[in-house]
């Protein structure tokens, strides 16, 4: 296990698990003493975490080094840890996939600020329903001071519930008139980017982000909240916004050689995500526009009817789709929307079968979106299409790491198909 990257972060997680009674102690301590005058921004909700958390750490000027991720329990500790006395700001991004999770991080972190991006349907089976998602992550936003902000997606009722949970001072942002922080007539700018109107701290501003999809257009806001809380102008927050690029695996936009473009939104596949997906296809100038689908993740409700109005709204869409390990659960939607069994493509399990369907399709001004489960890595997809090297072949892979950073993604794996 020990020879490879990811054996290696899978004991160190393991490890980190075990020590959890004692650095999160430890943690707690050093927060309240030596990291008191660090202030600290929280970032948690359903979807758009990593991205806000991104855009909140770019408005406000901050290195890599203060963006930091602490998806579980055991690694909110080393997060803390991590700070130093004399940082002025940092951004954790705060995820959870359970119940009794978000309390103790909360009173680990101690934020100053609390971002809530958006309540949704991922990890239902877990959490079950949205109003126990909220209940669980509205605890970083009670765990904030009566001098804290609680800065709140005023668009999302889960969301602005929680501005009923708080002692701290609320700032919603959104498209909403209500919301002090809101973009108006939003545009998409192919393929660079989306411009809006910005209304914010009594100014108007014409603002350009390289990120795609109105959805995107969310953790801007975010960010240029935290930072009008912070002191930092626009006129320092806005240029910054306007060089921050996708994160990988989100709308992630890619051209290839042969003059197509690939949209890669392959981190998550929550049913909000797909039909956000889908809105921004829509929109998208194309000669063709192609999709490249796996399973909805954790459907929320009777997964039948899901499939089937998600399979028809691709077939207004889209021209051509490959479904990979899918194509039962979507093919009734997309034949009874008028797609013909030739533009339909059925890959099973195998990233080869649709890279080489696509490698005999793909011709300039297709467009492609890939969207899928994060386990199904179908960033490979998208590797194998710009000609890297591909070795990896699981079929599931539940490493929290992005293939692009995976020793074994050219190397391949001897062991089973499935890793967990």
């Amino acid at each position: 296990m020990l020879r490879t990257s990811f054996g290696r972060r899978r004991l160190r997680w393991g490890l980190l698990f075990l020590l959890w009674p004692v650095s999160s102690r430890l943690a707690i301590l050093y927060r309240r003493t030596l990291l008191r005058k660090v202030r600290i921004t929280a970032v948690v909700g359903s979807l758009g975490k990593t991205t806000a958390a991104h855009a909140v750490a770019a408005a406000l000027g901050l290195s890599v080094r203060h963006r930091l991720s602490a998806n579980s329990l055991s690694s909110i500790p080393r997060a803390i840890l991590r700070l130093r006395p004399w940082d002025q700001r940092t951004v954790v991004e705060v995820g959870i996939d359970g119940k009794r999770q978000m309390a103790p991080m909360a009173r680990t972190v101690r934020p100053d600020i609390a971002v809530v991006t958006s309540i949704a349907s991922e990890h239902n089976r877990s959490l079950e329903t949205l109003e126990v998602t909220r209940q669980e992550k509205a605890h970083m936003v009670r765990a904030l001071s009566s001098s804290g902000v609680a800065v709140l997606n005023g668009d999302d009722p889960n969301v602005l519930w929680m501005s009923s949970q708080t002692r701290a001072r609320v700032v919603n942002f959104g498209f909403g008139e209500a919301n002090q922080v809101r973009a108006t007539d939003p545009q998409l700018d192919w393929p660079h980017g989306t411009r809006f109107r910005l209304h914010a701290g009594g100014e108007e501003r014409d603002v350009s982000i390289r990120l795609f999809g109105r959805h995107m257009i969310y953790p801007a806001l975010a960010a240029v909240a935290v930072a009008l809380e912070e002191g930092v102008s626009l006129d320092d927050a806005l240029p910054r916004l306007a060089e921050l690029s996708p994160t990988p695996g989100r709308m992630a936009v890619r051209p290839l050689e042969s003059g197509a473009i690939l949209i890669c939104d392959d981190y998550k596949s929550a049913l909000e995500t797909i039909h956000a997906a889908l809105d921004f296809l829509e929109e998208v100038p194309a000669q063709r526009k192609i999709v490249v689908f796996g399973p909805i993740a954790e459907p929320p409700g009777s997964a039948g009817p899901l499939y089937r109005a998600l399979g028809e709204r691709i077939a207004r869409i889209a021209q051509l789709a490959v479904f990979v390990d899918s194509y039962r659960e979507y093919k009734g939607g997309v034949f009874k929307g008028g797609m013909k069994r030739d533009d339909v493509f059925d890959a099973g399990a195998d990233l080869a079968a649709a890279v080489e369907f696509l490698r005999r399709e793909l011709r300039k001004g297709d467009v492609v979106l890939i969207k899928g489960r994060d386990s199904q890595k179908l960033a490979r997809i998208a590797y194998s299409l710009e000609g890297r090297k591909v070795g990896c072949t699981v079929t599931a892979c539940r490493g929290s790491t992005g293939c692009e950073t995976c020793a074994m993604l050219e190397r391949g794996w001897d062991g089973p198909a499935v890793v967990s």
